[in-house]
């Protein structure tokens, strides 16, 4: 085996910004983002007319914290759907999507999420779940080219690990 094969640099990013992984990813979250607006627009706005002051008050928060986590997951995911359709570069997409905000630095009062309609609760979860996804399939992607000994699988996997889990 020559000395090339054994210490390739790959860079797994633009593999993964074209599999099915994120293909599945962000045919999901668009869907999530999708029913979410149908839900804010119609029945959410019903149900947020009949709720407590406190509750309404809630209700308001949390939909606005989901809004705004669901557009910048929405935009996570075109920015690298425009690296899988060849549009740009996954170095300009690395640049662009310093723009993107994916901490989960939220404070939810659990008191407040309990006041919240079913469906709204369940938005909420299902977008953070979202929200985590991104944030490892990120790491991954913009963990930069890896050393790979081919000899060595189990080094391979403990490289993709780490990327992984960098920088959460």
């Amino acid at each position: 085996m020559s000395e090339k094969s054994v210490n390739e640099a790959v860079s797994f990013g633009a593999r993964l910004a074209g599999s099915q992984a994120f293909a599945d990813l962000f045919r999901d979250g668009m869907a999530l983002v999708e029913e979410t607006a149908a839900y804010l627009d119609g029945p959410g706005r019903q149900e947020s007319k009949k709720l407590e002051r406190n509750a309404a008050l809630a209700y308001a928060t949390e939909s606005m914290r989901l809004t705004t986590r669901l557009m910048q997951l929405a935009s996570w995911l075109l920015l690298h759907r425009a690296v899988k359709e060849g549009e740009m570069s996954l170095a300009q997409a690395n640049k662009e999507k310093a723009k993107v905000k994916l901490a989960t630095g939220e404070n939810n009062d659990e008191h407040n999420i309990k006041l919240l309609p079913e469906r709204l609760r369940v938005l909420v979860q299902r977008s953070k779940a979202l929200q985590i996804a991104v944030r490892r399939l990120d790491a991954t992607i913009h963990a930069g080219p890896a050393r790979i000994d081919r000899s060595n699988p189990v080094e391979r996997q403990l490289g993709l690990l780490k990327a992984a889990f960098e920088q959460e």
